[in-house]
């Protein structure tokens, strides 16, 4: 885990289901530079996924192992930190949420547990033990910068966060996934949550994914192209947005 101040997403790390992992990597590492390693501190020796100045942001989990069930489609899990995992559970399962995973002990990492919300988006909860999860400095490029939940009633969904963790999340942002020009082509996708990563140069991050030649760059209803959608060959899907200038 990198030294330095927590995200203040709220949100602590995320967990990448693949079933192609080169392919996902290349196209990551092409786009925003992201690296792919092997941890060889890791028992298991789990992928973790850094980003271009070695700040750690997730892992990777292979959907071709067994215990995933036939068919499960290519997604990226993300983990919300909470402070008494089994409360705030049984609170989410109290406003409407569905319970995917109950609690359980991550070894001696962490506590987690992983829900359905009201809105149909899916969430881990994740309460630290040993392991809290991304850190780095505030507005580092290609870090997290904020969460977005697109979703029928995104007013509903913010109250339904706020109830369970106790707190508003400073960095998460809800909106109407009828009026969010990312699904402009195909209609609204079912609810989930994505994560925004911000860079310094968006037209950058576009021109190295056209000369990647696979996956996709757009910009969704953005007349100031300060939000790029980026999705991989497998179809997982990233925000890109515009750091603010540093002085």
């Amino acid at each position: 885990m990198t030294a330095g101040p927590a995200s203040p997403t709220g949100f602590c790390w995320m967990d990448l289901k693949t079933r192609d992992l080169p392919g996902t990597a290349a196209f990551l590492t092409a786009a925003l530079g992201r690296r792919f390693a092997v941890d060889e501190d890791d028992p298991r020796r789990a992928t973790k996924i850094s980003t271009g100045n070695g700040h750690r942001i997730g892992g990777v989990s292979d959907l071709a192992q067994p215990f995933y069930p036939p068919g499960t489609p290519a997604h990226i899990a993300y983990y919300l930190a909470v402070d008494d995992l089994d409360r705030r559970t049984d609170r989410a399962l109290a406003r409407g949420a569905g319970l995917v995973v109950p609690p359980f002990d991550a070894g001696d990492q962490g506590r987690m547990a992983t829900l359905v919300d009201p809105e149909g988006a899916g969430v881990s909860l994740w309460q630290p033990y040993r392991f809290g999860g991304w850190r780095f400095p505030p507005g580092s490029p290609g870090t997290p910068h904020r969460m977005v939940l697109a979703c029928e009633r995104p007013d509903r969904a913010r109250r339904f966060y706020r109830d369970v963790t106790g707190t508003d999340l400073p960095a998460a942002d809800f909106t109407d996934n009828h009026a969010d020009g990312t699904y402009a082509a195909t209609g609204p996708a079912a609810p989930r949550w994505e994560l925004a990563v911000g860079v310094d140069d968006l037209a950058a991050v576009a021109a190295r994914v056209r000369e990647y030649g696979r996956g996709l760059a757009s910009w969704p209803y953005d007349p100031d192209r300060s939000v790029l959608r980026l999705t991989s060959p497998e179809g997982l899907p990233l925000r890109v947005v515009r750091l603010r200038t540093r002085t």
